[in-house]
């Protein structure tokens, strides 16, 4: 499997997933750090993808993204964007709606 491949196949597999630097208990980036405290506000499970254990999909995702830059969240198979964007939908109480709906097609999906 290439590696877009895989990544495609991350996104399709995971209504919440979030491409950061570290992971949720140990971010190692300030911007990571935010965007996991503002998903876990939620208390819905997500899938987490360390990037700087695999430099191949760090290198492909933002190319196949169209986003430069990391975390990155996506949900329901489309990219939500990252740190700012992420913090601003939690502030204005649209994130926990996305996040809420994603987690529930998921649960009856299973």
């Amino acid at each position: 499997m290439s590696v877009a491949e895989t990544i495609k196949d991350q996104i399709e597999n995971n209504a919440i997933l979030l491409y950061m630097k570290g992971t949720p208990r140990f971010p190692q980036c300030g911007f990571s750090s935010r965007t996991v405290e503002a998903l876990m506000a939620f208390e819905e499970g997500f899938a987490f993808f360390n990037i700087l254990e695999n430099q191949d999909i760090r290198t492909e995702l933002p190319k196949i993204a169209n986003w430069p830059t990391f975390p990155q969240l996506w949900i329901d198979g489309e990219l939500v964007g990252g740190c700012d964007i992420v913090c601003e939908l939690a502030q204005s109480g649209e994130l926990k709606e996305m996040v809420s709906a994603a987690a529930s097609k998921e649960q009856a999906s299973e």
